[in-house]
């Protein structure tokens, strides 16, 4: 192996424990209101489209989301990512999150579709992060007796079927179980015809 296969293993290295911390720090930033380090995991010209441009917008934003609840919780459950090239990359990530609302904690399972890009050496998120649920419910109450959508932030719209259209091989699984298999198993499928 030569020198500069090894240096490209190592930077490559480097590159996957950088962009394995941004869940975690993200996750950490939220919970403690540390906007500032949220801001510091953003590319600096982030676009929050009405809010504007930048980690000032960004902060706007995280302060309203951030306000409609008191204690939160977001543990980081699995994270993948796959290199596009040697600045750039694509990554999904699970992630329970918990919310104090008035008298409801709510439990939120959801994944994570997050881009990262690497400018002047170090990786960032390259877009506002875009997420699914699987389900949000009170920690009291089971997911289905809400139609697994008791929303952490009013208003919030989650899209029935959820997580479906993320990953088709999930839908095509069960659609060869067929709906007889599916119907044994549960009485809300949470997936389209076939």
């Amino acid at each position: 192996m030569s020198n500069a296969d090894i240096l490209r293993r190592l930077e490559r290295m480097e590159a996957s424990i950088a962009i394995q911390q941004l869940p975690s720090r993200y996750a950490m930033a939220v919970d403690s209101r540390n906007l500032d380090d949220l801001a510091d995991l953003y590319v600096d010209d982030i676009d929050f489209g009405q809010l504007g441009k930048g980690r000032d917008a960004l902060k706007a934003y995280f302060t309203a989301a951030t306000s409609v609840f008191y204690r939160s919780i977001h543990q980081i459950m699995g994270h993948k990512f796959d290199f596009i090239d040697d600045d750039n990359a694509v990554g999904q990530v699970y992630c329970r999150a918990d919310h104090e609302r008035g008298d409801t904690w709510i439990v939120a399972q959801m994944c994570y579709f997050d881009k990262y890009v690497r400018r002047d050496g170090k990786w960032y998120f390259a877009d506002k992060r875009d997420f699914d649920f699987y389900y949000c419910a009170d920690s009291l109450e089971h997911p289905q007796d809400v139609g697994f959508q008791r929303f952490v932030v009013p208003g919030m719209k989650l899209d029935v079927p959820m997580m479906v259209d993320r990953f088709p091989s999930w839908q095509a699984f069960w659609d060869a179980q067929g709906a007889e298999a599916v119907a044994k198993l549960t009485a809300q499928p949470r997936s389209k015809p076939a």
